[in-house]
């Protein structure tokens, strides 16, 4: 439908972006939207590409986003952009994390890890850029650059009127939740900041 809003999450195992895609569709479905949430592992138990689809409005019949469809895509590691570029509409927004996860051939030697990524993404892309892992450790726990991108996102989608710390208390350990809302409440800051900052310039 026309008012379907699809997001793209994508990444590589292990970095939680379907923890992510899940809190998310449990924010929208309370928020009275009807939601599709789908997953491709494939290698995820191997540090292998893992992306996630979440399509919501107020009646979806498919969770599979096509090529140039994405309002927005959200990258958990710089490189994993550009294998999913093509699914973002022309008018769409890319969120990337600035953060390396080097693949198995480059591990190996066999590749080098592609320079000037980003800059390649902002020439064809409305693209904000955040250094999520580098939030994440600040706040004392890398493993929350999950949902710092999940911050990003939800005020890149203009999402900010859902409860999404209600949303967060039920969805991680009680022991995590605070530093998972601090994690969210920084994600949200430092999209508000690179759009201060854009603006200014």
């Amino acid at each position: 439908m026309k008012n379907t809003k699809n997001i793209l999450l994508v990444g590589v195992g292990g970095q939680g972006t379907i923890l992510v895609s899940k809190i998310l569709s449990t924010g929208l479905m309370e928020a009275g939207y009807d939601v599709k949430m789908s997953e491709i592992h494939g290698m995820a138990q191997r540090g292998g590409s893992v992306s996630t689809q979440v399509r919501y409005g107020e009646k979806v019949h498919s969770p599979i986003i096509g090529l140039g469809e994405a309002d927005i895509l959200v990258s958990f590691e710089t490189m994993e952009t550009l294998r999913w570029l093509e699914y973002l509409k022309p008018e769409g927004i890319v969120v990337i994390n600035d953060y390396e996860i080097p693949s198995a051939p480059i591990l190996l030697g066999n590749l080098d890890y592609p320079q000037g990524v980003i800059k390649l993404i902002e020439e064809k892309a409305d693209t904000k850029v955040i250094k999520a892992a580098e939030k994440a450790e600040e706040i004392g726990n890398q493993r929350v650059m999950n949902v710092v991108l999940l911050g990003a996102l939800v005020k890149s989608m203009d999402l900010m009127d859902i409860d999404w710390e209600e949303v967060i208390k039920n969805s991680v350990r009680e022991e995590f939740v605070e530093m998972n809302l601090i994690a969210f409440n920084v994600g949200v800051d430092s999209v508000t900041s690179y759009e201060e900052s854009y603006s200014v310039n």
